[in-house]
């Protein structure tokens, strides 16, 4: 019972704290998820076994300069004159950093840096631009907030479907106890929400809200797999204990970050 209650009593916090940060001002919106990124690399980081600060380096760089539009409202020439100087930067400091990888980790060492920064920086700068995909590229807050509302409504329902009704396993040999049942659960579930939200929500149609809830049922699913993968590979059972009751903070953004880079594109299609 108290390891419930702490567990349902960190779950609020996080929750809570995140709503907030995206309903006050799209600076602490940039703000929590910067802070979360570096998080999610230090948790990453660890899983994979790479000693490296590069990976903070690149990530604070691609950051600031993926985002930099979305603070100031600058003249497009500056703009793609930063992201030009951001690319040049990584790429240099990614390769850089194999001079303090000893002989025989150089290609493991560059392998990792660039893994960590495909997989956990360039999603969270891509989540950071969702709420701006429109037409005059506003921070709207309820696009954002639907997407979390959809990936919460994804996970909690393929959860209780599967507890309850799930016999045929989806990928038992990363994750047991997802079933097929689960997933399909999660997703009837997700398209649901997703009428709810475009009768609450006007930033988006019902059918973009529909396309962003497929997007979040397939590719929100293959996150959390693939995070299973690694840790399975690791040994571990959560990327960290910084949530009590939860695991780590890539445990509770290994769906948005696997689904988000797929929400901007169709965002920026239908734009």
């Amino acid at each position: 019972m108290k390891k419930l209650l702490k567990r349902a009593l960190s779950g609020f916090i996080f929750v809570s704290v995140l709503i907030f940060s995206i309903l006050y001002s799209k600076i602490t919106f940039i703000g929590l998820f910067f802070i979360m990124m570096m998080f999610c690399l230090y948790e990453f980081k660890k899983m994979i076994q790479l000693k490296s600060v590069f990976p903070y380096l690149i990530g604070t760089l691609l950051f600031i300069f993926g985002n930099i539009l979305n603070v100031d409202d600058l003249p497009s020439r500056i703009i793609f004159e930063y992201v030009g100087v951001a690319l040049f930067l990584t790429i240099f400091i990614t390769f850089a950093s194999i001079l303090f990888a000893k002989k025989e980790e150089v290609i493991s060492h560059l392998g990792k840096i660039f893994l960590s920064i495909i997989y956990i920086v360039v999603p969270f700068t891509l989540i950071v631009q969702i709420p701006f995909l429109n037409a005059r590229f506003n921070y709207v807050n309820t696009t954002i907030l639907g997407v979390f509302i959809l990936i919460w409504t994804n996970d909690t329902f393929a959860f209780l479907v599967g507890k309850n009704f799930g016999k045929r396993k989806l990928l038992e040999r990363i994750s047991p106890n997802k079933t097929i049942e689960g997933f399909i659960g999660g997703m009837v579930f997700t398209f649901i929400a997703s009428f709810v939200l475009a009768s609450q929500f006007d930033s988006h149609t019902l059918i973009q809200w529909i396309v962003i809830a497929g997007i979040v049922s397939i590719f929100g699913v293959l996150g959390d797999l693939i995070e299973s993968m690694f840790k399975r590979q690791a040994g571990v059972k959560d990327s960290s204990n910084f949530i009590p009751g939860h695991g780590g903070f890539l445990d509770r953004f290994d769906s948005v970050i696997f689904a988000a880079p797929f929400i901007f594109i169709y965002l920026q299609v239908i734009q």
